[in-house]
């Protein structure tokens, strides 16, 4: 978007805060950059240029705006939205690869060379894998200087940093202020109590959103032991790559506040790249309810209750064995058999609060698992062993760098795995916004009440209309019945 310099103007000038993220506006005259709905007086139009990610202003020379905090906006919707090699680059870098594994490590994982990597993403982003990294890294640690009392010489090593004088060079340049300033310019304002060993933070995100299907259906749904409901939040543990941690996330009318406790600060990136994903926080609700809404039949649902997201899950494999457990049973008796699973196989950890017990399993741990200790048929004993093989040894990989098709080939090619399975996983495991489940009972049930046809090929054909978005055409549509997965629980 960031060529269209006529609608990026416009977007400036009415501070129209749907674009941030889209793109960053950088002032020629002052060297900052800022989100399009910076509060300040927009600057004149020859003294404006556009920039597609904070990395490239950032690499230009342009620092952030002390105002709107642009290092703080949503992130772009395309990367949810697409499956090329981009899109899949960008998911990595948010997850934090890029520092654990180097541009070598994110260039094997997508199958390309580094150079090939490097020249795709300057090409879109005007910036190339390291200072993507950078970036986020700065944000990073903008939040540890800000949200926690660790010493700064932690916080350098927390945020991904190697050396401490890079972490005070990098913050310097990004931000026009020392560490040390930006901590001191903090404590000035007025802060929550702090919780010892709990980062406290809010996440951004597009208006509207409605926490009812989301926040419901993670309450639902919810395993015992890994997740829990607890004073209007979600709570859950989260597996990690330096050790472990437990989110808590509320609905709040401008942001979600997220509570975290790690058991390692360099997790922080990547525990909030989960969180935003699992919550689907970068959507486009605007474009999303604008396309469902030229169906007539989906219109009222749309207008009842805009800007539905999809809710997802912090680990492709937990979901992916958990969609297998909760083939053709209830809710309660998926719950059920899950939390036997953890129980059995998960790691345990300290909750301070209670309530939630245990990691859910890895594929790892449940590889030598005996199948006459599960409560299943037979059939599904096999499914659910197949596919914890196939995610153990690695030739089934679930993660945000999947490509969408392939996944859905290997996972139709497993015993036990039909469309509704495959649909779903790719939905809520691998974020693809365009899975459609037109054999689900909910659907179907649905349908019939709105008069759409009642068939799943039928009904498919129907949503051709609803492309890319059908992901979130099966949110509204799940709301025509009255199920506990659309209501935040009391």
């Amino acid at each position: 978007m960031h060529t269209d310099t006529e609608r990026c103007v416009r977007a400036v000038q009415s501070k129209d805060a749907r674009f941030d993220g889209w793109f960053f506006t950088a002032v020629l005259t002052t060297r900052i950059y800022c989100r399009p709905s910076c509060p300040v007086v927009p600057p004149k139009v020859r003294n404006m240029t556009f920039y597609p990610s904070a990395a490239a202003c950032q690499q230009a020379g342009f620092r952030a705006c002390k105002r709107c905090r642009p290092d703080t906006s949503p992130g772009s919707p395309e990367w949810n939205a697409r499956a090329d090699s981009v899109a899949r680059a960008m998911r990595l870098i948010r997850d934090g690869v890029v520092d654990r594994e180097g541009v070598s490590g994110l260039a094997s994982r997508l199958g390309y060379s580094a150079r090939q990597i490097e020249r795709q993403l300057l090409a879109e982003l005007g910036a190339g894998p390291l200072a993507l990294a950078r970036a986020q890294r700065a944000q990073t640690a903008r939040l540890l200087i800000e949200t926690t009392t660790l010493p700064l010489a932690e916080v350098a090593f927390a945020a991904g940093f190697s050396s401490v004088r890079t972490f005070n060079e990098t913050v310097r340049e990004v931000f026009a202020l020392a560490p040390g300033e930006l901590r001191t310019r903090a404590a000035r304002g007025p802060l929550a109590p702090a919780t010892p060993g709990v980062i406290a933070l809010r996440l951004p995100y597009r208006a509207p959103l409605n926490p009812s299907n989301l926040f419901g259906h993670l309450a639902a749904t919810a395993v015992p032991g890994i997740e829990e409901w607890r004073d209007g939040a979600y709570r859950r543990t989260l597996t990690l790559p330096y050790g472990h941690g437990i989110v808590a996330l509320t609905p709040q009318p401008d942001h979600i506040a997220c509570r975290l406790s790690l058991t390692d600060p360099r997790d922080l990136t990547q525990a909030i790249s989960r969180c935003r994903w699992l919550l689907d926080l970068d959507a486009d609700p605007v474009a999303v309810d604008s396309q469902l809404r030229t169906d007539p039949l989906l219109a009222p649902l749309v207008d009842a209750g805009p800007g539905r997201r999809v809710p997802r899950t912090v680990d492709g494999a937990e979901f992916a064995v958990r969609a297998v457990l909760g083939q053709q049973v209830s809710t309660a008796a998926a719950r059920t058999h899950a939390a036997r699973l953890v129980t059995a196989h998960g790691v345990e950890v300290e909750d301070p609060e209670g309530g939630l017990t245990h990691l859910f399993p890895a594929p790892q741990a449940l590889a030598g698992l005996d199948p006459e200790s599960l409560a299943l048929p037979r059939t599904r004993r096999t499914t659910l062993t197949t596919l914890v093989a196939a995610l153990a040894d690695g030739t089934l990989r679930l993660g945000t760098d999947t490509d969408w098709e392939r996944a859905r080939a290997e996972l139709s090619a497993l015993p036990g795995f039909g469309p509704w399975t495959v649909e779903v996983i790719a939905m809520r495991a691998l974020g693809d916004p365009d899975a459609f489940l037109p054999t689900d009972l909910g659907i179907r049930r649905a349908a019939e009440r709105l008069g759409l046809p009642a068939t799943p090929a039928a009904l498919t054909a129907r949503a051709a209309d609803w492309r890319p978005w059908r992901a979130y055409a099966v949110q509204y549509l799940w709301t025509v019945d009255d199920h506990p997965i659309n209501h935040l629980p009391a």
